[in-house]
């Protein structure tokens, strides 16, 4: 018990370990993963306290209080709602016990601790979620650009001189039509949910 909290204090305890992925089901994550769905787990990260599971469509965060409690609290991060971005490597120096990422979902601050041992098996996860930011911010540039376009095609039918209202009514009403099929059409293809492919490529290779 007092090794316990000794290491909750010198801050030992959140020191991660990465979990192989023969031991993935002995994980509390595991039991939140969507199976059902075809969800998978392609990297899995073990502190004292915390889990931090990715798989192809999410970041599942299992939050402990501290390493001598046994409350958890499940927080869920699907990449397609929180976007990946500033995504960092920390190397160890010569006296440091750990490497770190660090990386942002959304508005969430994330910095996790890793054995310094593990540092190329950090260094797959550290490719795969920068490739995943970079998918999702030129997915988000194409689909403002698609809304730009269609935004500047209504505003020129607007201001279109013609004698005929119900031609501009009819217009209007096809461009209307025309544009949330577009749009979904984009969503559709620049609106990425699975990012296993990129796991894939990125994890052990």
């Amino acid at each position: 018990m007092f090794k316990k909290i000794a290491a909750d204090a010198l801050g030992l305890s959140d020191i991660g370990k990465i979990i192989d992925p023969s031991d993935y089901d002995k994980a509390d994550a595991d039991d939140y993963v969507m199976h059902e769905d075809q969800e998978k787990i392609y990297f899995l990260i073990k502190t004292k306290k915390d889990e931090y599971c990715f798989t192809n469509l999410a970041l599942i965060h299992v939050d402990g209080e501290s390493a001598v409690s046994s409350k958890r609290t499940l927080k869920r991060y699907p990449y397609s709602r929180h976007r990946i971005s500033n995504v960092l490597l920390e190397t160890a120096g010569k006296i440091d016990l750990d490497v770190e990422i660090k990386f942002k979902m959304g508005e969430v601050q994330f910095d996790i601790d890793v054995q310094k041992n593990q540092i190329e098996k950090l260094k797959d996860l550290y490719k795969s979620l920068t490739r995943i930011s970079e998918i999702t911010h030129e997915n988000t540039v194409i689909t403002r650009m698609a809304e730009l376009s269609l935004d500047k095609a209504n505003n020129i039918l607007q201001n279109s001189r013609t004698d005929v209202q119900t031609n501009l009514a009819t217009s209007y009403q096809e461009l209307t039509e025309f544009g949330f099929k577009w749009l979904t059409q984009v969503r559709d293809q620049y609106h990425e949910k699975d990012f296993g492919k990129v796991f894939e490529k990125y994890i052990n290779n």
